[in-house]
């Protein structure tokens, strides 16, 4: 009974919106794991492009991608977050903008990295399950079963969106937008936190772009092997990124977002040595380690940066940084698996090194916090 009552306890701690969103997340990631991982390896081995080729797609798509993540910050404050959110799933633009507004609004100032680690937990939950469906689907069925499947599921995010999130009130104050970008920019501690979290997310997007192609198309793994990783991560993400975000909560924002991109470093680097699975799947607990300490840690930093009524631009040119340095991570992933075809010290090196810049770095801004 005592556990059932702190149970309660614990769910009553966030506004009904949030645990809304994260069933939401929950959905959409799942759908979109299942086709995701696997879309390089379709391009690159049943289409025949080069990896640099297949980069240079990715990159395109998150230039496309960039552009919707600023102006749905924008919308998120001119309209509201409900409407960007039920627009942004619509169109896949703006969604995760309108979703980052909205948690910071319905959790407050005092719980935001809680609450974005829940948001995580949600989406990890349908990424966990995500790939391990495409990988059995891809090992029997055609790939454009993955894409379909990605958008039914997608539709059924809609569905609870438009049912039941709802607008949290802001004050008269938070709709008046004064100023412009040149505002944001003149910010040069946010600044420079954007710019150092930009070589961060160059750093993660080898995880479904590179490291598909690489782990099936150079070391031998099945798509099912594949899915397994990505499984682990999601299911340690479910499993400790709440807690380990409660407890992360006290500690100096710099530390943490350093100790995150060292993380993310060291698990890719590790990826250049090992090639048996058992140790590919202790790399993979690196990665998601270094992933759990540093993500919901810059959603809450750029959410305390922003001044009142900037939130949604805050969050919208945090959000740039994140859809280009992913896209970035597949170009330049992709150029490196080409450029060293049998090295893959060299390319894992290269990305390591993308990590530990962004950590020595953040060990600096930090001393600002």
């Amino acid at each position: 009974m005592s556990r059932l009552a702190g149970l309660r306890g614990e769910l009553a701690r966030f506004d009904r919106t949030l645990w809304v969103l994260v069933a939401s997340q929950l959905i959409t990631s799942a759908g979109f794991s299942i086709a995701l991982p696997f879309i390089s390896l379709y391009l690159h081995r049943d289409r025949g492009l080069a990896m640099t080729v297949v980069g240079a797609i990715a990159l395109a798509h998150g230039l496309v991608s960039a552009v919707g993540r600023v102006v749905g910050g924008e919308l998120a404050d001119r309209v509201g977050r409900r409407p960007t959110v039920l627009g942004a799933v619509g169109g896949r633009v703006a969604l995760f903008l309108g979703l980052a507004a909205l948690v910071a609004d319905a959790a407050g100032p005092g719980r935001r990295m809680e609450a974005y680690g829940l948001l995580r937990v949600g989406g990890n939950v349908g990424w966990a399950a995500g790939p391990a469906i495409g990988g059995y689907m891809a090992s029997w069925l055609p790939y454009w079963t993955l894409f379909l499947t990605t958008a039914v599921i997608t539709a059924g995010s809609l569905a609870v969106l438009a049912r039941y999130a709802r607008e949290p009130g802001r004050a008269e104050e938070d709709r008046v937008m004064r100023g412009g970008f040149r505002e944001l920019i003149a910010d040069q501690r946010f600044v420079g936190f954007v710019a150092l979290s930009l070589l961060v997310f160059v750093v993660a997007g080898q995880l479904v772009s590179t490291l598909s192609v690489f782990t099936v198309d150079r070391l031998g793994l099945t798509e099912a092997e594949f899915g397994g990783l990505l499984t682990l991560n999601g299911f340690l993400v479910v499993l400790f990124q709440y807690p380990l975000a409660r407890t992360l909560a006290r500690f100096p924002r710099g530390r943490l977002l350093a100790g995150g991109s060292f993380l993310y470093g060291l698990g890719y680097l590790a990826f250049g040595w090992l090639r048996a699975y058992p140790a590919l799947l202790g790399a993979m607990v690196v990665v998601t380690l270094g992933e759990m300490v540093y993500a919901p840690n810059t959603l809450a930093v750029t959410a305390d940066l922003a001044p009142p009524g900037r939130r949604g631009r805050y969050l919208g040119a945090f959000g740039l940084a994140e859809t280009l340095g992913w896209s970035l991570g597949a170009f330049v992933g992709g150029a490196l698996l080409d450029a060293f075809p049998v090295s893959p010290l060299a390319t894992w090196g290269v990305v390591a090194g993308l990590g530990f810049a962004a950590a020595a770095g953040f060990i600096l801004w930090g001393r600002s916090w």
